[in-house]
């Protein structure tokens, strides 16, 4: 872990301040524009930004205590070479960074990458059956040729198959843990998790030190549901942590996918029920992740029209379409619809029409970028 920097430091105490949630956080840094500048403001104007309640306001009189606290932490991450990523840290997830539930701070083990060009998210049931298994080591051979990184949460049964698989297959893999980094739970995969260092990682939002609770674990399904492009549930009971990170993932407006299984069998209840209820697609395959992700091997073809004169050939419409996305590299439908003024029925139109000329494409949770 390389040495913490100012900015670091404050970020870090911020997140330490009782009544401070995501909301507040970013609040706070839309109207400061630093940890450092909130907590330097003095009281009469810091009680003026919205949400700012007079019980954080009192909290924040005792800066130097959480400063410190934020300083004995990193003291403690740096000996146990476990990194923290705060907000403004370029490492930071910008998968997360669009949830209004993220977490302020990340606390990280490994060589992984946490902004990959894929990722998959693969979950299921810890009772997991050898047709499970088998399904997890079969998904991930597929997706190999495409190198996403596997994220799931180190749990018994499909979890832990598919760290074990993306090992098997050199894919790097990331588990997101319900624990602090220097604490693997379950003991008895600290050998999967530390042949995951070395490509791949271990996260969490919880510091060293911290009680394991119960909680902790569907708290931390959000992150698993937050960095997935996709998500598959292999298998799942009725209930389980499983389906809350498929219905997490769901509300985030991601590809879910759910695997089909034995009407009789109680471990593929949970699946075929979000199937049914269309919260998740039927997975029959590596096509379905490459035409929800738009996951496309590299060419040799010619291109026989200049992108140039294909951009010359746009309505006024599509024009401002194409001007926008290159502006703001990445957008949301509904962002877009909301920028240019449009029905979404028309906007749709617009953008299938530009994808077929190969001018935009579309990106996981309903979001275009120009090619």
């Amino acid at each position: 872990m390389s040495k913490p920097n100012e900015t670091q430091h404050h970020e870090l105490a911020l997140s330490l301040i009782p009544q401070i949630g995501p909301a507040v956080y970013r609040n706070i840094i839309a109207y400061t524009g630093s940890a450092y500048n909130f907590l330097e403001l003095p009281n009469g104007k810091a009680a003026k930004i919205p949400r700012i309640s007079q019980r954080l306001l009192s909290w924040r009189k005792e800066k130097t205590s959480f400063l410190k606290k934020a300083e004995e932490l990193l003291e403690i991450c740096l000996k146990k070479n476990i990194q923290v990523i705060t907000i403004s840290d370029p490492q930071f997830p910008q998968r997360l960074k669009s949830l209004e539930d993220m977490p302020m701070v990340i606390f990280s083990k490994g060589l992984s990458d946490m902004n990959p060009k894929r990722t998959l998210g693969i979950v299921g049931t810890r009772n997991a059956s050898e047709y499970g298994r088998n399904i997890t080591r079969k998904i991930i051979e597929d997706v190999a040729p495409y190198n996403p990184t596997i994220i799931s949460g180190l749990a018994y049964g499909i979890d832990i198959e598919a760290h074990k698989a993306a090992l098997q297959f050199d894919l790097p893999t990331l588990a997101v843990l319900g624990s602090s980094p220097d604490q693997i739970y379950p003991s008895i995969h600290k050998n999967t998790a530390l042949s995951m260092l070395e490509k791949g990682g271990l996260i969490s939002e919880f510091m060293p030190g911290s009680e394991m609770h119960p909680t902790n674990f569907p708290k931390r399904n959000r992150i698993i549901a937050g960095l997935s492009d996709a998500l598959i549930v292999v298998e799942a009971a009725k209930k389980g942590g499983a389906l809350i990170t498929a219905e997490i993932a769901y509300s985030y407006n991601k590809e879910v996918f759910a695997v089909p299984g034995n009407l009789q069998s109680t471990y593929s209840e949970g699946c075929n029920n979000l199937i049914r209820t269309m919260k998740a697609s039927i997975f029959t395959g590596l096509k379905d992740l490459e035409e929800a992700l738009s996951w496309s091997k590299e060419t040799n073809g010619v291109e026989t029209k200049n992108k140039n004169e294909t951009i010359q050939d746009l309505d006024s419409i599509e024009k401002k379409i194409y001007e926008i996305l290159v502006e703001s590299k990445e957008l949301e439908i509904d962002q877009l619809a909301f920028r240019m003024e449009l029905p979404l029925s028309v906007l749709a139109s617009k953008l299938l029409n530009m994808e077929f000329q190969g001018i935009i494409r579309a990106m996981p949770g309903k979001k275009y970028k120009v090619v």
